[in-house]
């Protein structure tokens, strides 16, 4: 397996992490949040895509598609999602930084509004890895760490965050008795 297909079977599996995360869950189960303070599915699953979303548009504009260096207009911003998780279309609101009451105000109006933005999200990043091959991986997209970041890294990075961020809402909807 090359290293294309490797990432490909990666982010293939977040999808599924994502739905069993949420599925049938009401909008209220979906802010409930098991303590002060903490972060809630809606809130877990809207940083998880709004991430992927972010970075997966600032790379676009680096290799492969768009290599403009531009990047890609967000499907945060370009499709009709903010509003439905009763947040502005600030294409740096990735939830970085998010306080308590930041967390609170992010509320998807429904399981599909989650699941809508998430797919819209993951299949344009489908679509980037089938546009790049496995020499772009080594270029570097980010020079601001030390060592500077490669496109694979970027890609591992976001990756590793979804799925850490899908288990959590696995967890939380545990504990919410969901």
């Amino acid at each position: 397996m090359d290293a294309i297909a490797l990432l490909q079977e990666l982010y293939g599996r977040i999808p599924g992490e994502v739905q069993r995360a949420v599925e049938g869950l009401t909008p209220e189960q979906l802010v409930a949040r098991p303590a002060e303070g903490a972060n809630s599915i809606g809130w877990l699953v809207w940083h998880l895509a709004r991430v992927q979303d972010h970075h997966v548009s600032e790379l676009m504009g680096e290799v492969g598609a768009g290599a403009d260096g531009v990047g890609a207009e967000q499907e945060w911003i370009s499709g009709d999602w903010a509003h439905r998780f009763g947040r502005e279309p600030d294409a740096d609101d990735t939830g970085y930084g998010h306080d308590a009451d930041d967390v609170a105000a992010v509320r998807p109006e429904s399981v599909d509004a989650l699941l809508g933005y998430f797919a819209a999200v993951h299949a344009r990043t489908i679509g980037y890895l089938e546009s790049i091959g496995a020499g772009d991986l080594d270029r570097v997209v980010d020079e601001r760490w030390d060592p500077p970041v490669t496109l694979a890294v970027r890609l591992v990075s976001v990756a590793d965050d979804d799925i850490q961020h899908a288990g959590q809402a696995a967890y939380v909807r545990g504990l919410l008795g969901a």
